[in-house]
């Protein structure tokens, strides 16, 4: 794999239980998990990501992670009305579950029908299509997640899907085959990356005539490229400095026409469910070797408010390109398209922590909510379980009796090794061969100091499927 090209949350849609268990087959000496403490179940996967999403993002990131944010949430909704729940949706990728196979090729289809509308109202450069990948198999659940290798499949299955298609099993085609009004096409049997058997693939159609949106990829972006350099050529043997204004026009990445793209980006609207950002909270150490921890705080806070399906919480991907800028709260709920913005510091010195937070009204500027915590090291995780109870309270979001307790961090007790986990964190967020040999010495180091680390092993198994 491309480290520097495609980071690996593009390239597999698994969810993290799965490299656990591959992080605790991966440790020398270790015994495997025997997988029968855990229930399992068979359900219909559904994997999908954005054709061309890198593409969109060198392009104009803002007006990206804007349509991004509305077609998530569009896809969530239909999910939810076909019985399915979102189980992960990091950066460009949606992995959900549906308890009907049935459900999960129909909700596709109207998933696919209603972003091409959506991308045929938009200039052709800045339309986003997903490719989607349905698989059905057998999986571990675990505290509201999924693992396996069915899980694995699905995301194979996506990514031989067109922009703006669906694929699916041989399983899934035999279940479905006679229950829906559609059309297949047989691709044949796949082999496809880290999977032993070759699998049947098929291509899912409407009735009647099949046409997708034409939509700006990698594949047509090079084909533009081509078609300009060429004209560049041409113009500078013919009009010299003709050849220098068009080439400022149409490709320094400073032109104006990216400047009048970001003032002309329509606002994302919000949400109907109460919504929220989470900015990188700033590092006040005086320490830039602090900015792995202050870097966790913030995701741990963000995976703790994804927890609530009565509130939706804008991706890490999407919060951490603000890192490091001047932003006001209205500019940030403007371009994410949310109602509240959580924004914060974090000053570790010694065996001190203290963390200060504020919730922010994006739209009026005001303080709903804001506190500061001085307290010892070893209170971090009752810290940071206040903080998202002390959100729920501000947003006056109600629980079922019980369903509260599911938010606190109950990952580990041990600090030390916590600290551990953070730094890893910050290297497995590089993307780099040798971020990814240091990331596995801390998770290696966090898992010797608490050996019932979860995350710990599924972060692990991470650097190892990262070789490949």
């Amino acid at each position: 794999m491309d480290y520097e090209k495609k980071p690996p949350e593009n390239d597999l849609q698994a969810s993290e239980g799965f490299f656990y268990l591959l992080g605790r087959s991966c440790i020398w000496g270790g015994t495997p998990v025997s997988t029968e403490q855990f229930r399992r179940k068979l359900t219909a996967i559904l994997s999908a990501d954005v054709k061309g999403y890198g593409l969109l993002m060198g392009d104009d990131e803002v007006a990206t992670i804007r349509t991004l944010t509305v077609y998530r949430d569009v896809m969530s909704n239909l999910i939810q009305r076909y019985q399915g729940r979102v189980v992960d949706s990091p950066g460009d990728n949606l992995l959900a579950e549906f308890t009907s196979v049935v459900n999960a090729v129909q909700c596709a289809v109207e998933i696919q029908g209603e972003l091409k509308t959506r991308n045929d109202a938009l200039p052709e450069n800045r339309r986003m299509a997903f490719r989607i990948g349905i698989n059905m198999g057998d999986v571990i659940d675990e505290d509201n997640r999924i693992y396996g290798e069915g899980i694995n499949i699905a995301a194979r299955l996506e990514t031989l899907a067109e922009a703006g298609g669906i694929c699916i099993s041989g399983t899934v085609y035999d279940s479905i085959k006679r229950a829906l009004d559609l059309k297949f096409e047989f691709l044949g049997e796949q082999n496809v990356k880290n999977i032993v058997e070759p699998i049947r693939v098929y291509r899912v159609f409407k009735t009647g005539n099949v046409e997708y949106s034409k939509v700006y990829t990698g594949k047509n972006a090079g084909t533009k490229k081509l078609k300009w350099a060429a004209v560049a050529v041409v113009v500078i043997l013919v009009l010299g400095a003709g050849a220098a204004i068009l080439w400022n026009l149409y490709f320094s990445p400073k032109s104006n026409r990216a400047a009048v793209s970001l003032k002309e980006s329509a606002v994302l609207p919000l949400p109907e469910k109460p919504s929220i950002a989470v900015l990188p909270f700033n590092n006040l150490s005086g320490d830039p070797g602090q900015e792995y921890f202050s870097d966790g705080i913030t995701e741990n806070i963000i995976t703790s408010l994804s927890k609530i399906p009565q509130l939706f919480v804008i991706a890490r991907n999407s919060t951490f390109t603000y890192k490091g800028k001047p932003v006001r709260v209205q500019q940030v709920g403007r371009e994410l398209g949310v109602q509240h913005v959580l924004e914060g510091s974090v000053q570790k010195s010694g065996n001190r922590i203290r963390i200060s937070a504020q919730l922010i009204d994006a739209k009026s500027g005001y303080h709903l909510w804001a506190e500061r915590y001085d307290q010892e090291m070893k209170d971090i995780f009752a810290i940071q379980d206040e903080v998202t109870q002390k959100i729920i309270s501000a947003l006056t979001i109600k629980f079922a009796e019980g369903a509260q307790k599911q938010l606190a961090y109950k990952n580990t007790d041990n600090v030390e090794a916590y600290d551990y986990f953070l730094r890893g964190m910050e290297y497995h967020n590089r993307f780099t061969k040798e971020a990814n040999t240091l990331a596995r010495q801390m998770f290696n180091k966090a898992i010797e100091l608490d050996p019932e680390y979860v995350m710990a092993y599924s972060k692990l198994g991470w650097t190892y499927l990262r070789i490949g």
